[in-house]
Formats: structure tokens, C-alpha cells, sequence
């Protein structure tokens, strides 16, 4: 009689049942604080941070930096959002060393990244950043459990961290929005905190 939990109390370890609308309300609130450590590294950065090259073998900066928001911003248009931003103008405004964001490239190809326009690099990373944002703000929690890549999945897919997470079915939109736009960006920023000591800054958070 005694061991029955007060009226009201959770059971140990029951924790809080999360519905959609806390799944949606969680992930736009990491993605905004991902998004937030990315405006800081970037804002205390110069062209000349970005297009560092420390010896052969480490990407620069530069790398990261475009390939991060091209990937979020087509991987947004893969997930039901609005449509890229980038389409071929912003290769002329950008100057980029390799116009490709390099995810099917070898390291020493992307050796040659550079950011010819750091100012533009800046209103592309703000476009795309505030599009997910807002994406996700109008995102149904229904959709988060729909199947976006059933398996087997192809091969830019198969080699991909994504393709480790996914379930028996395939990849959920929750996944995919966890693994190709939160954990990824995390991912590379953990590269830029570690770059950004070989160019004399400091990191962003503990």
C-alpha cells in the first residue's frame, strides 16, 4: 500500500511521453542553437580565417563553411521545404575554389576550397538558415513519422551516417532532419571550433 506513487507523480524513470508537437518544438529549437554557434564562428571570422590552409591534407575552413549550408539547404528541398537557394548565380557572387559542396569528392580535390566573397557566403548561410527555420516552425507533426528513403537505400545514401540510424523501413523524416541537418551541422562544427585554434581564434561553447 505504501509503495503506490502519490495522485499525479510519474512512475521512476517514466519520464515525460513525448507527442509531435514537442518532437517538432525540440528539433527547431536545436537546429536555432546549431544555426546560432555557426553565426558565431562565422561572424568572428575573415576570408583570410576561411581560406587558411594549414598544411596539405587539412581542409581549410572554407570547406566546412559552404559544404555545411549546401547541404542543409538542399536537404530541406529533399524533405518536402521550400526549394534550394542556391542555384547558379550565387556560383558567380560566391568565387568558390570548387564550385561543389564535395560530399562525393576526395579531400585532396576539396584542398582547393576557397571563399571568394566572404560578405555573400554570409547572406547565403543567412537565407538558407532562416528558411529552415521557418520550415520548421510550419512543419505537421504527422510528417515526422513518413518514410522519406526506404531501403536499400542508394549509394550517396548507403555510405552515409543516416543510413546507421535508420529503421527497418528506412529513414523517417525525423530522422533525416536529425542526422542531415542537426547532427551534421554539429559534426562540422566540431571541425571549425578545431580549425579555428590553427588560425589563432577560439571556440564558441562549452
Amino acid at each position: 500500500m505504501g509503495d503506490e506513487p502519490a495522485a499525479g507523480a510519474s512512475a521512476p524513470g517514466s519520464g515525460v511521453a513525448l507527442d509531435g508537437a514537442l518532437l517538432v518544438d525540440s528539433l527547431r529549437r536545436r537546429v536555432v542553437a546549431m544555426h546560432s554557434l555557426w553565426y558565431q564562428a562565422t561572424s568572428s571570422m575573415g576570408r583570410e580565417h576561411v581560406n587558411h590552409v594549414e598544411r596539405e591534407g587539412v581542409l581549410p575552413i572554407a570547406f566546412s563553411l559552404f559544404h555545411q549550408v549546401e547541404i542543409e539547404d538542399g536537404s530541406v528541398a529533399m524533405l518536402g521545404g521550400p526549394g534550394p537557394v542556391f542555384d547558379g548565380s550565387w556560383l558567380e557572387r560566391l568565387d568558390l575554389g570548387v564550385p561543389d559542396h564535395g560530399k562525393h569528392r576526395s579531400v585532396a580535390e576539396m584542398m582547393a576550397q576557397r571563399i571568394g566573397d566572404y560578405a555573400a557566403f554570409l547572406e547565403y548561410q543567412r537565407l538558407v538558415y532562416g528558411k529552415t527555420e521557418a520550415w520548421l516552425d510550419g512543419l505537421e507533426p504527422d510528417l515526422l513519422g513518413e518514410v522519406v528513403v526506404r531501403r536499400p537505400f542508394p549509394p550517396q545514401i548507403a555510405s552515409t551516417f543516416s543510413a546507421r540510424v535508420a529503421g527497418q523501413a528506412g529513414l523517417t523524416r525525423l530522422d533525416a532532419i536529425e542526422c542531415w541537418i542537426y547532427q551534421h551541422g554539429l559534426r562540422h562544427m566540431g571541425e571549425v571550433e578545431h580549425a579555428r585554434a590553427l588560425v589563432g581564434l577560439g571556440g564558441m561553447t562549452s
